[in-house]
């Protein structure tokens, strides 16, 4: 973590030098224009919210490495593999419902681009493939 906090102030200062050197090679390359009118302010600008963004990043993962306690399994040179390993849930590998729930969302979306008649299709079959895959566990071989 403390590696991606030092990364992200280096990507700031990077996209600050990229800033001040493209808006100075804008002036100079342009120097018979009023120094206003030589910038070329969409690429300068472009650069200089990238520079904010990296800022906003790197201050935010500082924030939450201090917060943390501790050092991440990732960060320990001595950790294993399952050190990082989390239980994330349950989920069901047998499930065909997310199949269905994505071939909603293609048909809702192939209704936008094809004709608006295929968009109640696509979310009737949204929510059918939703209520599937939510109560999935209630009914059939894996009821609890």
């Amino acid at each position: 973590m403390k590696t991606n906090v030092n990364l992200w102030w280096l990507l700031a200062g990077f996209f600050l030098l990229v800033t001040i050197l493209y808006t100075g090679w804008n002036i100079i390359e342009h120097s018979s224009k009023p120094w206003y009118n030589a910038i070329e302010w969409v690429g300068s600008t472009g650069l200089l919210f990238s520079v904010f963004m990296a800022v906003m990043i790197a201050f935010y993962v500082h924030r939450v490495h201090r917060a943390q306690g501790g050092e991440l399994p990732e960060d320990v040179l001595t950790a294993d593999i399952d050190d990082g390993d989390p239980e994330m849930g349950e989920f069901s590998p047998w499930s065909w419902w997310p199949l269905v729930l994505a071939f909603s969302a293609s048909l809702a979306i192939l209704g936008l681009a094809v004709g608006t008649w295929l968009l109640p299709i696509g979310f009737g079959v949204f929510v059918v493939a939703i209520v599937g895959w939510v109560y999935e566990y209630y009914r059939g071989y894996f009821a609890r």
